[in-house]
């Protein structure tokens, strides 16, 4: 039996003794809340609900029958109510637990909302270091597209070694309607060798066949020579950006406004998703905010790894930065109409 394994730094206990059972003729019991959404321990939840060969669903319970696993499931669903006590009552059959027991535990001054949304209503919730949260981030979805041809802006953020190296396309059809297109993450071999510089001009190639780029920002202190690769290749700009504090709590405060006024928006990407959910919120000793990545080493196992980088939205937000000075500075923004010859 495995108690709170959503609390676990990795899997490797469960793989390890799920690997003994045939061996053993045993059967594994984890008994937990939710986790962090994007965690490993939440991908497993995922997986056993999609390959369930047999699935029922009534109110906050779920069965997922699989070929080797069986998941019982009590939750408050996601667009449920969370401080509907009478729902949230349904999720915790225990008989110990009460909407009265429930009411007092909800007034308590130190259990926070996120608290109670994961380890009372059992839903995924990130942490409340959390730059943006899924419900920010997700009611800016569209349905809309980057139309074929139509010239785009583009973020790069390069990680040869440890970080991916994320490209993010921006089409900014007027000030209110700016629109980040899907993600390119390219991850390097992690093996003690860098990433090789041909996939990287490859992803731009194949970005700048669907919507032609005619900028391109970036920070071109490890990226010189790509820098020239692109100015020739694709005939684009490119305006080198720096990832100091000062550049990058710009990046954050024009972000975060651009989702809080409802003018940027993305299609809902898992990639770029991924990436802008695991940001942190960093507060300088100035008082200005920047976007970081959670604390883990650069050098943690892989299935940490993806959990930490959130190099596609610092290429949001670089590009996004440049883009909006440019409406900014013009008296009467004009829609970029470019298309490929």
């Amino acid at each position: 039996m495995i108690d709170e394994l959503h609390r676990h730094k990795t899997l490797e206990l469960y793989r390890t003794w799920a690997g003994k059972l045939d061996k053993e003729d045993a059967v594994l019991v984890v008994i937990s809340t939710a986790g962090e959404p994007g965690s490993e321990f939440e991908d497993v939840r995922e997986d056993m609900r999609r390959s369930a060969s047999e699935a029922t669903v009534d109110g906050c319970f779920g069965r997922y029958v699989g070929s080797t696993s069986l998941l019982h499931e009590y939750a408050v669903p996601e667009a449920g109510d969370v401080e509907d006590l009478d729902l949230v009552k349904a999720a915790n059959p225990s008989s110990r637990i009460t909407v009265e027991t429930l009411a007092a535990k909800r007034s308590r001054p130190s259990f926070s909302l996120r608290h109670w949304q994961r380890l009372t209503c059992n839903m995924p919730t990130r942490t409340v270091a959390s730059a943006i949260t899924e419900r920010e981030w997700f009611a800016q979805r569209t349905t809309e597209e980057i139309p074929e041809t139509q010239s785009v802006w583009l973020g790069l953020d390069l990680g040869w070694k440890y970080d991916t190296t994320a490209l993010v396309p921006l089409w900014m059809r007027d000030p209110e309607f700016r629109l980040l297109g899907p993600a390119t993450i390219l991850e390097p071999p992690r093996n003690g060798d860098q990433l090789d510089a041909h996939l990287v001009e490859g992803a731009l190639l194949e970005i700048h066949a669907a919507n032609p780029v005619h900028t391109v920002v970036m920070d071109m202190t490890s990226g010189e020579q790509l820098s020239q690769w692109i100015a020739e290749e694709l005939g684009a700009e490119v305006v080198d950006r720096s990832q100091g504090n000062v550049m990058a709590c710009m990046d954050y405060a024009r972000f975060m406004e651009a989702l809080r006024e409802g003018w940027l928006w993305h299609t809902g990407d898992p990639g770029l998703s991924s990436h802008v959910l695991n940001a942190v919120a960093r507060l300088l000793p100035q008082g200005d905010t920047k976007f970081e990545r959670p604390k883990e080493s650069r050098t943690v196992r892989d299935e940490l790894q993806r959990r930490r980088v959130i190099d596609a939205l610092i290429a949001a937000a670089m590009v996004h930065t440049k883009a909006s000075d440019e409406i900014a500075d013009s008296d009467d923004y004009v829609l970029d109409t470019r298309v490929a010859a």
